[in-house]
């Protein structure tokens, strides 16, 4: 298995000073398992490449895909699309979860997931020609950027990222539904939207959060929501059976107590809460897609991939 295959299965990432050379490699790595894949549809059309056939002219030819895969295909330049997408990130301080106190891990938490997680959507939109932009977001909206699709503008995004990770805040508020209703002003043009959010935001916030979401849909973009948790413990709540000391991440509160005497509450109040999201995602039209943060990146691009290969017929 290729090291860039292993990104996306095995999520063993561990440097994150370069998170262009990572994205490109998580993006490699998806490419090749389409190649290697039973969906030809998606390989043909994917990432500007096509089966080489007999006979064409040879510049175009991806020696480097043929090198791992043993097979010719083209790279396409000629086609350009019209598609754009806004990157929404939840930067809030619940999105540190699972926090191990160790500075330059990625992917060990759901906001470093969620960065590289972008990263690579961004790699896929400037190898397509599409406009991409990029939205920050905890209790306002911190950084929004107007879509485009240079290399310098890949780059500044990727810039914006690179200091998020570096510089993680503690004690930060969520307000995910003031920053969508934001958003959804912002963006002007039709596009596609993609959020990746906990969607942990206050429980007394919940209709004001499906109203923002369903703002997205009247201003006719098209919208994927990742749903990005740490199953195992936030939604499973897999602890042993022992006391701990739970802390809001965002409140600093915290609580002392023995996981076994709450964990069926816990689970049935998720388990109510998440149910209610699909049902609005699925009322709204928006693609709810779970992200397991433990189950790595190859989720997340297929479900984009599949999404955007929609818009473009």
């Amino acid at each position: 298995m290729s090291d860039s295959t292993s990104l996306l299965d095995n999520f063993d990432v561990r440097d994150i000073g370069n998170l262009e050379l990572l994205a490109r490699q998580v993006v490699e790595g998806f490419i090749i398992g389409l190649h290697k894949s039973p969906f030809h549809g998606f390989s043909v059309e994917f990432a500007e490449h096509r089966i080489y056939n007999p006979g064409e002219s040879t510049k175009n030819i991806d020696w480097k895909v043929y090198a791992r895969t043993n097979k010719l295909f083209t790279k396409r330049f000629e086609e350009e699309t019209n598609l754009r997408c806004q990157i929404v990130i939840d930067t809030s301080s619940s999105m540190y979860f699972p926090d191990n106190g160790e500075k330059g891990q990625l992917g060990r938490n759901k906001l470093q997931f969620s960065a590289l997680s972008a990263a690579a959507i961004m790699n896929l939109l400037q190898k397509q020609r599409d406009a991409f932009g990029l939205s920050l977001f905890d209790d306002k909206l911190q950084q929004h950027s107007r879509c485009k699709s240079s290399t310098s503008h890949y780059r500044l995004q990727l810039t914006y990222l690179d200091q998020l990770l570096n510089n993680p805040e503690r004690n930060k508020t969520t307000s995910a539904a003031d920053a969508i209703h934001q958003i959804a002003d912002a963006v002007h043009r039709r596009s596609l939207v993609v959020i990746f959010s906990d969607m942990f935001d206050q429980g007394d916030k919940a209709e004001e959060l499906f109203s923002a979401l369903q703002h997205l849909k009247h201003n006719k973009h098209e919208v994927v929501l990742f749903h990005v948790t740490d199953k195992k413990t936030e939604i499973d709540f897999e602890f042993e059976n022992r006391p701990y000391i739970f802390i809001d991440m965002e409140t600093g509160e915290k609580v002392k107590l023995q996981s076994n005497q709450v964990k069926d509450y816990y689970k049935s109040q998720m388990t109510k809460y998440i149910d209610a999201l699909k049902v609005k995602c699925l009322q709204y039209k928006i693609d709810f897609v779970e992200a397991d943060i433990n189950k790595g990146f190859r989720p997340i691009l297929q479900s984009y991939l599949v999404k955007r290969n929609k818009m473009s017929r």
